[in-house]
């Protein structure tokens, strides 16, 4: 599916919108078009149905604003080791066999299911995220012929940050996916 097709968008906006935007195509098609096109325009809504239910699966347990500052304000209070440890809780709860790293450019190396993968987290605090971060992770994944990297951050990538990322597959995680990972841990500074 293209990236900036209509059903890609849909898919991820708010699951209520396809919803609205089905329930337009029904209204139309019941209520304002004579006999012979009631139905067949009726039915055009069933893709927005079924892209409202996937939308719906895939936000049902994601976490909303408040959770997500309340996340961003918890993490940033933390020091380095009460962060890590939190990290690491979550990874093992995530399947992930967790080794602790004190590498330059990476904090862990996970492993679940035979695949492998570098994080760095060290920087979490800091408020802009540079090319140089995301370059030595990439540099250190290629070198240990690691499959994944993952960069944890709460502040804005750069401008040359995002392209780099995408293009060198570094997945970045940033104060939603945290709140997500970090879900059902307490988020204490201890």
């Amino acid at each position: 599916m293209a990236k900036n097709s209509l059903f890609a968008i849909l898919l991820r906006s708010p699951w209520w919108i396809s919803l609205v935007v089905a329930g337009a195509f029904m209204a139309v098609g019941l209520g304002l078009l004579p006999d012979p096109f009631r139905i067949p325009v009726a039915l055009t809504s069933l893709p927005f149905l079924v892209i409202a239910v996937i939308a719906l699966r895939r936000q049902w347990d994601r976490p909303g604003a408040a959770r997500i500052e309340q996340t961003r304000q918890a993490v940033s209070a933390m020091a380095w080791p009460a962060f890590s440890a939190l990290l690491e809780q979550s990874f093992v709860r995530d399947g992930y066999a967790v080794q602790r790293r004190q590498a330059d450019a990476y904090d862990f190396e996970l492993e679940r299911r035979g695949r492998r993968m570098l994080v760095s987290a060290r920087r979490w605090k800091s408020a802009r995220t540079g090319l140089e971060a995301l370059k030595a992770l990439h540099t250190a994944r290629d070198q240990n012929e690691v499959e994944d990297a993952l960069y944890i951050g709460l502040g804005v990538l750069s401008d040359n940050a995002v392209p780099y990322a995408t293009e060198q597959r570094v997945s970045v995680w940033q104060a939603p996916e945290l709140a997500y990972a970090l879900r059902g841990l307490p988020l204490t500074k201890s």
